[in-house]
């Protein structure tokens, strides 16, 4: 396991993106938005919490496979960190992908605090998904919060009001807000009935508003293909119960009434100037 480095890789303006596997990651899609990041960035991994200190392996086991030259592995549940490197938008990204913890939670934040001051982040982005009452059949509504005023007002974002259970997510964030690092959360709405991973419609919402944010364009490889090839798989299932196929379409002609103003010139806007980015984009190295 990597020792804990002093300071990490000099980064630029660096800006943290975080999920965690388990409550708060419905269908997987948060976590997988992180796993896809780090793959299409060619993030380099740097450092490893102690999985002894976090996790009890009764409730998440390690895992035995063989490498490619036969060698039997053992692999601990625990949360990385990566760092990617952004030519285009002029600053760096420190990647942390974990299983939410069975114990020592505040301990926990605190880590991952110490390695977004170590690296200077100028931002803390988490990313989470929850079941909701919204329809396969539309793109995937996610949720925009920050309880940092001046960045809430910048971006136009509104605070959570929500109360009552979190998960690791809540804790993180009130960690890096007590630590005066600027900080938001984005939560993908996955269908309740189909809550189950993998979520790639979720996962394909928060890579866009991740785009919009970082003002970058993501590589999006297979995602939307199989994106379109998760809601076909729902159709035909949904098909072939005539309940859900009504409450399904109870939840479209909700969602389409409350989302009349989005059919406005300025939706249409950003839809074609995240074309263009990914147009002009170099292919990516393989």
């Amino acid at each position: 396991m990597p020792e804990k480095p002093a300071v990490p890789v000099t980064l630029r303006n660096p800006v943290v993106l975080a999920a965690f596997e388990g409550w708060n990651d419905a269908g997987e899609a948060a976590s997988q938005a992180v796993a896809h990041l780090h793959e299409v960035w060619g993030a380099q991994d740097l450092y490893e919490f102690d999985p002894e200190e976090y996790h009890d392996f009764q409730v998440n086991r390690p895992t035995v496979h063989y490498d490619d030259d036969g060698r039997r592995q053992l692999t601990w549940p625990t949360t990385r960190i990566s760092y990617a490197r952004l030519p285009e938008a002029s600053r760096d990204v420190l990647l942390v992908r974990g299983i939410e913890p069975s114990m020592r939670w505040r301990s926990y934040a605190r880590e991952v605090v110490e390695q977004a001051e170590k690296a200077g982040a100028s931002l803390v982005l988490t990313l989470g998904a929850l079941l909701a009452d919204v329809p396969h059949t539309r793109p995937l509504p996610v949720t925009s919060s920050s309880e940092d005023a001046e960045l809430a007002e910048q971006l136009a974002l509104e605070s959570s009001r929500y109360e009552g259970p979190t998960g690791i997510v809540g804790v993180v964030q009130d960690a890096v807000a007590n630590a005066g690092i600027p900080s938001m959360s984005l939560w993908a709405a996955v269908p309740h009935y189909v809550g189950q991973p993998p979520s790639p419609k979720g996962t394909l919402a928060l890579l866009h508003r991740v785009e919009e944010l970082l003002d970058v364009s993501i590589p999006l490889e297979e995602l939307p293909e199989q994106a379109r090839a998760w809601e076909h798989g729902v159709d035909e299932l949904a098909s072939e119960d005539s309940e859900i196929a009504e409450y399904v379409a109870q939840l479209e002609e909700a969602k389409d009434t409350a989302e009349l103003p989005e059919a406005s010139g300025e939706a249409i806007a950003r839809e074609f100037e995240r074309y263009l980015r990914r147009r002009d984009d170099p292919p990516r190295r393989a």
